[in-house]
């Protein structure tokens, strides 16, 4: 088959499986299973268009490697991926997120007793929170070396002020009647916010930590274009593009997609077993 009716033969195949997708979401669209199959079928169509286009267009492998090609690089670098993903995610990533958010609630309960740290914390972290990336990035890794530890302390500088100002929001969540009831019953402060305003802030803390999930991948991604030993995504990333080797740079984006999906899917499952009597969470 020639080059252009390849590429035709994906596009007609696309319009096929969209015109296939649009017609389940809209008679089925209430059943499990058309709602698990119909985004598993848009991905597979996009992968098919991708590789139709590429292959049938003959678009270089340095501007843009078939699917075929990445998943075939995927396979051979699988101890390089896999050693990259313990360093950046497990490493970097993770133990910056738990710190940050950790780090975030404690200070959101502090914020919330003390009117000075309300007034003078926030405007700071709004200050902080505005500051780029690529900005503070080469500062920590100067800082805390060029191991994981300088990673995950950017991840924590990334996480710590969105988990921080969604927390403090959530915590004044409740209204005047239900902290009038809480006082009526003489419930002291420790009570109050155990009892009443942390399980009334939980909606918004979970906006917050899965808002934080993508930008702790992020983080320890972008700070080891920074400083990196001989590991790591982004590391692997930046000499992968000097080397031309692109299917191993989608090979790590593909890890770190599939990382991230994960990651928030995880936070989210989490949130629907503690928030399950919000009405967000509710089944209709």
């Amino acid at each position: 088959m020639s080059g252009g009716l390849l590429a035709l033969g994906a596009v007609l195949f696309w319009f096929a499986a969209w015109g296939f997708n649009h017609w389940l979401a809209r008679d089925y669209g209430g059943r499990a299973w058309v709602r698990s199959f119909v985004p598993a079928l848009f991905g597979i169509t996009l992968l098919i268009l991708w590789e139709g286009l590429v292959r049938g267009l003959e678009v270089s492998p340095v501007i843009l490697p078939a699917p075929s090609m990445i998943g075939a690089r995927f396979v051979e670098a699988l101890p390089i991926l896999w050693t990259d993903f313990v360093q950046t995610i497990l490493k970097g990533a993770l133990s910056g997120y738990l710190i940050g958010c950790g780090a975030a609630i404690l200070t959101a309960i502090l914020i919330d007793r003390s009117p000075f740290l309300q007034a003078g914390l926030l405007p700071v972290g709004n200050f902080v929170a505005a500051l780029p990336i690529v900005g503070i990035a080469p500062i920590l890794v100067m800082w805390f070396g060029f191991d994981w530890h300088s990673k995950a302390a950017v991840v924590v500088v990334m996480v710590f002020f969105p988990v921080l100002v969604n927390m403090v929001a959530g915590l004044k969540a409740t209204d005047h009647l239900s902290r009038d009831l809480m006082a009526t019953y003489h419930a002291s402060y420790v009570q109050a916010l155990v009892k009443l305003r942390l399980p009334a802030a939980m909606p918004f803390l979970f906006n917050g930590l899965k808002l934080a999930t993508t930008l702790a991948l992020i983080g320890a991604i972008v700070a080891e274009f920074f400083g990196s030993p001989t590991r790591g995504m982004g590391f692997r990333i930046s000499t992968a593009v000097g080397q031309l080797d692109l299917p191993l740079v989608w090979a790590e984006i593909v890890v770190a997609a599939l990382a991230g999906s994960a990651f928030y899917g995880l936070v989210s499952m989490i949130e629907r077993g503690v928030t399950f009597w919000h009405p967000s969470q509710r089944r209709r």
